[in-house]
């Protein structure tokens, strides 16, 4: 099996008013290369850090992260940053796409920064577009898109890149549940095409069994 990501014996906690919370007391889990697997978990249990930490965003205080088999512990920042931006796309539950920009445009923009050259840049983006079928939506501004399709560009901006390893942090939770299970359709229908592994969060007990596998995360452990 070709694990795109590893968590070996995870470790983080945080100081808090003279006292040591334990969020994550030793995580261990594998993501293979085209699965795409659930975690669940209560509020504050520590997906999101989880999720953090696996995307390279936050250092645990010990343990093991392994991406595509590269170990990533003591790398540089500017190692980290290089596989965050060619190894790993992220969805958040907000859109956060660049109000300033079309469709189009921000799935542009990582990509020249990755360093791309722009036709094929357009080509890559007219393509993610087309595959979440907002291809007709490409000049529209995110102001001018329903929330669902919002989700769709986020969805085609976290995949631009051609990442292996896909996180999502409740991709759906801001939407109606029509319009969360049109978005969720998409994303599990792109993810399969491009063969990726994608570890969600997500509170929705429902749409986690769809997926491959379900994790529970619970007193900080896997």
């Amino acid at each position: 099996m070709n694990s795109v990501l590893k968590m070996k014996d995870v470790k983080r906690s945080f100081e808090q008013g003279g006292h040591k919370l334990e969020i994550l007391r030793g995580v261990n889990l594998s993501i293979e290369r085209g699965e795409i697997v659930a975690l669940l978990g209560p509020s504050g249990c520590g997906k999101t850090t989880l999720l953090q930490i696996a995307g390279l965003l936050e250092k645990p205080n010990s343990g093991e992260i392994l991406i595509n088999g590269h170990k990533v512990k003591g790398k540089a920042d500017s190692i980290r940053t290089g596989l965050r931006r060619t190894q790993i796309g992220f969805i958040y539950q907000f859109h956060h796409l660049l109000p300033d920009f079309t469709a189009l445009e921000n799935l542009l923009l990582p990509q020249y920064i990755a360093g791309v050259n722009k036709a094929a840049a357009r080509q890559r983006a007219s393509e993610l577009l087309e595959s979440v079928g907002l291809e007709k939506r490409a000049e529209h501004y995110p102001s001018q898109l329903s929330g669902g399709e919002q989700q769709r560009v986020a969805i085609a901006r976290a995949l631009v890149n051609n990442p292996s390893l896909l996180l999502a942090d409740e991709p759906t939770g801001n939407l109606d549940p029509k319009t969360a299970e049109d978005v969720f359709q998409v994303m599990l229908h792109t993810i399969r095409r491009l063969k990726i592994g994608a570890l969600v969060v997500t509170h929705n007990v429902e749409l986690a069994k769809r997926m491959d596998r379900v994790l529970q995360l619970k007193d900080g452990l896997v």
